[in-house]
């Protein structure tokens, strides 16, 4: 119900945009965001846009990253700028709905110093 793209390898400074695709099948979406996945450690928060359309961005992350949508299109991005080593992560798309959390299958980014 969620797909996530636009991850790949990219030189520190370099930039991406993931996408992910969200099921119109999924009603009544409190917020949409992005977490990641670094090897050995817990799943973290990037990025958040709740439904009236407020955002929220990791302290990491705040400057660099943006993320957006279009409710035409039901995808969410996340724009990636200036990327550094320690981006290094599996990044997953997340939605929010009032009765349970959705989770993408995650797309890597790496980041070559």
């Amino acid at each position: 119900q969620l797909q996530a793209f636009g991850g790949g390898l990219v030189q520190a400074g370099g930039f991406l945009r993931l996408s992910c695709a969200v099921s119109s099948s999924i009603f009544n979406i409190n917020a949409k965001g992005w977490y990641r996945q670094a090897p050995g450690k817990q799943r973290e928060l990037v990025a958040i846009i709740t439904s009236g359309g407020s955002t929220n961005y990791a302290d990491s992350v705040r400057g660099r990253f943006a993320i957006s949508r279009d409710n035409a299109k039901n995808t969410v991005y996340l724009q990636m700028n200036n990327l550094k080593p320690e981006d290094r992560a599996v990044y997953y798309c997340n939605v929010d709905s009032v009765t349970r959390t959705y989770w993408g299958q995650g797309t890597l980014v790496t980041v070559s110093s």
